[in-house]
């Protein structure tokens, strides 16, 4: 084992590297900007034309999963917190499932094009425009930090100028939303994910040889107490148990695979139900293939600095930057690979902001623009998805600025990811799974589940949980010979998600804070989902909810489920003209305007959409 060094830094080899990668992005762009024709219609620019299939698609929803924060967050936490981690491969399953046989029958039928279309479907307009707006909100937070926080613990390590890759990337990702579609952020997201693999390999290759085997880095994570694969302790307190990391984590990853807006646009845009499945189950493999190289660098990470940890010995100043530090120390010697290492998290921040990027412009258009401007042409249609995706380009790019004002608000921010989804998630959770639910059951499930989500979540930010909630395990630094050098044995008992300018130290600690607020960060899209359902169907029952007549079209059927077998079948299923009335959805929603579909041919059979 090689005693370490002092760390490289970028050489000209990595900065070519990375701006390969992104010329490579915007060059997919131009392509389909101008390939089969161009974006003629708004459905090609935000759908894909409906012609997609399960392959590039599952590798999109992995690519746009997986952001920078992955990328550096995830090695970072199994580091700190051990491999518990890695009982996400379970959630994961669950969270699949969910979503393809729950949520994916139910929006593919109905050919919507922004999930909230739903939401007036099935309760009314003002319930879709909570929807929306909260979406809308969520997604240009998110966005912000997913530019600017990799940027910022980078720029710290390597010296990569700041502004400079917040400015570049921001202006790619418009880019090529803007000129291709959906399309082009699916093939950009597919050649990402390579660049992802290559990143976290020659990392994970690295890091074996010059620790001297894999048995070097198991034995050492071992001794340092991180194979800890099983808690089952029932507290809802730990902050990472087996019942926490299953149970609040599939209820906080179903929220964005089940119903969010840029998870759900990729998999309705395939061209038959059986693909849309199948891109969903595709990717799981996907997820497990990144979540063992996480945990793998993770360990990586540890076997090299057990005995001297540089975060305590001040040569980083914030955790996330651990993995970049990693990557110059073990990769000095290939100018290059830092740099494949970058445009590895890189490409995590362009693959998230791309899709978010292209369901804003979807939800702009379908929810907000289309409904109040009926006159538009499908052409005048396609230059606004245009306009919008520079907007929202823009919008992203002035959130990344401003995040980096607020640096303690980011992990903040990247809660209220969890406290809205579980929410929404209840919402539509209460349209599809209960058929007695009415709109003012979902807009006051909506509300409760909205403020118990926020309540806990912003008061877990002001008094973070001690440490023997979240279970930081040691870190050491007799090892370094260092004028750094600290006490022998240091326990750090940071937050994961510190905003420390917003702390409250000082505070006698009450039985609010040290349960209430202690509850782990999971489970508060748990409990915002939970409480939605709930106070949905109890308001839903005395202001007639059971009288109401409601199309079966709607809700979760059995026959949803029993066409998994269809393709056993020799005739395929077409989408017959008559399935769509046009006095039921009336032709004021453009999901079920007539128009929308092929008209029939002599034969009564119809060339639209297929299921």
């Amino acid at each position: 084992m090689d005693p370490p060094r002092g760390i490289g830094t970028f050489v000209v080899w990595d900065y070519v590297v990375f701006a390969g990668m992104l010329l490579i992005s915007a060059a997919i762009g131009i392509y389909y900007a101008f390939a089969g024709g161009g974006q003629q219609t708004s459905k090609d620019f935000l759908m894909g034309g409906r012609r997609m299939t399960a392959v590039p698609v599952a590798l999109s929803l992995t690519a746009s999963f997986m952001s920078a924060v992955t990328v550096l967050g995830t090695p970072t936490e199994v580091y700190r917190f051990g491999a518990i981690f890695s009982i996400f491969a379970i959630t994961y399953f669950f969270v699949v499932a969910i979503s393809a046989e729950v949520f994916l029958p139910v929006f593919y039928k109905l050919g919507i094009t922004s999930t909230y279309e739903y939401l007036e479907l099935r309760f009314n307009k003002c319930v879709r425009l909570c929807g929306t707006v909260l979406f809308i909100v969520q997604t240009i937070l998110y966005t912000g930090i997913v530019i600017y926080a990799p940027a910022l613990a980078l720029n710290q390590v390597t010296g990569f100028d700041l502004w400079g890759a917040v400015v570049a990337t921001g202006v790619v990702c418009t880019f090529y939303c803007t000129l291709g579609g959906l399309k082009a952020v699916i093939w950009t997201d597919v050649f990402q994910i390579g660049i992802m693999v290559a990143g976290f390999a020659s990392v994970i290759i690295q890091a074996v040889v010059i620790q001297g085997g894999i048995s070097t880095i198991l034995n050492d994570s071992y001794n340092g107490g991180r194979l800890n694969f099983w808690n089952f302790d029932p507290n809802p307190l730990q902050r990472h148990t087996f019942w926490t990391i299953i149970i609040g984590g599939t209820f906080t990853w179903t929220s964005i695979y089940g119903v969010n807006q840029s998870q759900v646009q990729r998999y309705i845009s395939c061209k038959s139900r059986f693909q849309a499945k199948m891109s969903l189950y595709i990717n799981l493999l996907g997820l497990w293939a990144i979540l063992v190289c996480s945990v793998l660098c993770g360990l990586a990470l540890y076997s090299r600095y057990h005995d001297c940890d540089p975060w305590t010995a001040k040569k980083v100043s914030a955790p996330d930057q651990l993995m970049p530090y990693l990557v110059l120390d073990i990769l000095q010697d290939f100018p290059g690979l830092p740099g494949l290492f970058v445009a590895c998290a890189y490409s995590g921040t362009l693959s998230t902001v791309s899709s978010s990027i292209n369901a804003l412009a979807a939800v702009t258009v379908e929810d907000l623009i289309k409904p109040h401007f009926r006159s538009l042409s499908e052409r005048s249609l396609s230059w606004i998805s245009q306009g919008m995706s520079v907007l929202f380009g823009v919008l992203c790019i002035g959130m990344a600025a401003l995040a980096s004002l607020m640096g303690a608000l980011l992990q903040a921010a990247l809660s209220i990811f969890g406290m809205i989804g579980g929410p929404l998630l209840g919402l539509f959770a209460l349209g599809i799974l209960v058929p007695f639910a009415n709109s003012i059951g979902a807009i006051v499930g909506l509300m409760a589940g909205f403020a118990v989500s926020l309540w806990v979540g912003i008061g877990a930010q002001l008094y973070p949980p001690l440490p023997e909630r979240t279970m930081p395990l040691i870190l050491e630094t007799y090892g370094c010979n260092s004028t750094h050098n600290v006490t022998d044995w240091v326990t750090t008992t940071e937050m994961p998600f510190s905003t420390s300018t917003f702390q409250v130290h000082s505070v006698e600690r009450t039985p609010l804070m040290d349960n209430w607020y202690s509850l782990s960060y999971l489970y508060f899209s748990t409990l915002g989902t939970l409480v939605t359902v709930f106070m949905g169907m109890l308001i839903s029952l005395p202001t007639g909810g059971r009288k109401q007549n409601l199309d079966r079209r709607f809700l979760l059927t059995k026959e949803d489920f029993l066409s998994n077998f269809d393709i056993f079948k020799k005739k395929e299923h077409i989408l017959s003209y008559k399935s769509h009335p046009v006095e039921d959805g009336g032709t004021d929603n453009p999901a079920f305007n007539h128009i929308e579909l092929n008209f029939p041919d002599q034969s009564g059979k119809m060339s639209g959409t297929y299921l």
